[in-house]
């Protein structure tokens, strides 16, 4: 037999996780001390009234369309081309509508985090996993 190969160890570069700095207001909610608490209960506060905003404003729009349609009849009968009117909004419209409402919602959340993390002033690197 002939002498096997030589094992070779293939290896990108090195991958450094970046440490995490975490200030006081981190190491508030870290101890779950009173400031602490006050911190994550204005997070969620935020996140909250976000959230009823949207369920209100999905609500007024897509809910409300099938009361409209049954306190006036007549709605029923127009039509957009051979498409009924009622198909329309409920159908198709209402897809782009609940898409740009929950890519709205996403934005304003990740935007709410970013400014508690300021807040807090913990900085957390980019690159984490």
């Amino acid at each position: 037999m002939s002498d096997p190969l030589p094992r070779v160890r293939v290896t990108g570069p090195p991958r450094r996780r970046a440490d995490v700095v975490r200030a006081a207001g981190a190491r508030e909610i870290d101890a779950e001390s009173a400031l602490g608490e006050v911190f994550m209960r204005s997070l969620l506060r935020e996140q909250l009234v976000l959230a009823l905003q949207v369920i209100a404003a999905l609500g007024l729009t897509v809910g409300l369309l099938p009361l409209a349609f049954h306190l006036v009849p007549s709605l029923g009968e127009v039509r957009v081309g051979p498409v009924p009117l009622a198909w329309l909004l409920l159908g198709v419209l209402t897809y782009p509508w609940l898409v740009l409402l929950g890519w709205l919602y996403i934005r304003r959340v990740e935007s709410n985090e970013r400014d508690f993390a300021d807040l807090v002033g913990t900085v957390v690197p980019e690159d984490l996993p």
